[in-house]
């Protein structure tokens, strides 16, 4: 059995998680925790458990306290709907990164990424697991941004730049642009390489955006969406700019 534990300090979305784990007969629920003093209270008295689904935002902190107090060899699949947390529960090592409301699927998905990392012969160990999670980090697949006093999900397939603008850095769809908490160096971690690429120090581009590439007499971009100034490519940055196009 794979000895589970939840952190959650809203009583629904505890009681939904304990629902849907109740789905997954091999997954055994030994602790719901509410908070981060009783969470360090328990981690201290306790065997702790393969696997953690935990809250980020707390009532009395931030989940990450738990485990700069004390640390656990435990894997962790976070649960949220603060998305500007991403990049810190991926230096976290966490296998996964749920955003609320969690679906049946999405859980089914994280819990199948747990088990693909457990050890299938005896000479498997502890560090060669966390290296493996380090090759399949989690790419970021949609961002949170406010709108006034609203929030709004925006997948990054439908984001046709990111770009940084007196100090703050924009992501730009079709129907306008929204301020992030992110930093570009940050976006270029958590992004997927595949579809994205930081053509320079202001901009990072989707490949299924770009409308023409001016090759002459340097290279420009023309992206769909994109800001009214032009998309340069630095030149240091030519060679890997084509090769991640032929890729």
């Amino acid at each position: 059995m794979i000895k589970t534990v939840i952190i959650e300090d809203e009583k629904p979305a505890a009681r939904k998680l304990e629902r849907l784990l109740g789905l997954f007969p091999d997954l055994e629920l030994v602790a719901t925790l509410n908070s981060v003093e009783e969470s360090i209270d328990w981690f201290t008295e306790n065997q702790h458990p393969d696997l953690i689904f935990s809250d980020i935002v707390l009532g009395d902190g931030l989940s990450f306290d738990i485990f700069e107090k004390i640390p656990t060899k435990s894997f962790m699949i976070y649960t949220t709907a603060f998305d500007q947390y991403t990049l810190k529960a991926f230096k976290l090592n966490s296998i996964d990164y749920l955003l609320k409301p969690i679906m049946e699927e999405d859980l089914q998905k994280a819990i199948d990424k747990y088990k693909s990392f457990l050890p299938t012969e005896s000479n498997h160990n502890l560090k060669e697991i966390k290296s493996l999670i380090k090759e399949e980090k989690q790419k970021l697949s949609r961002i949170l941004v406010k709108i006034g006093y609203n929030l709004k999900i925006v997948q990054t397939d439908e984001v046709s730049c990111f770009f940084s603008e007196n100090k703050i850095v924009y992501l730009q769809t079709k129907e306008r642009n929204y301020p992030t908490d992110f930093t570009l160096d940050e976006l270029q971690e958590v992004l997927d390489d595949k579809t994205f690429f930081r053509v320079n120090r202001q901009f990072i581009i989707n490949s299924n955006f770009i409308k023409n590439i001016h090759t002459s007499p340097y290279y420009k971009v023309e992206m769909e969406f994109q800001p009214e100034e032009e998309i340069s490519v630095s030149r240091d940055r030519v060679k890997d700019f084509k090769d991640w196009l032929s890729k």
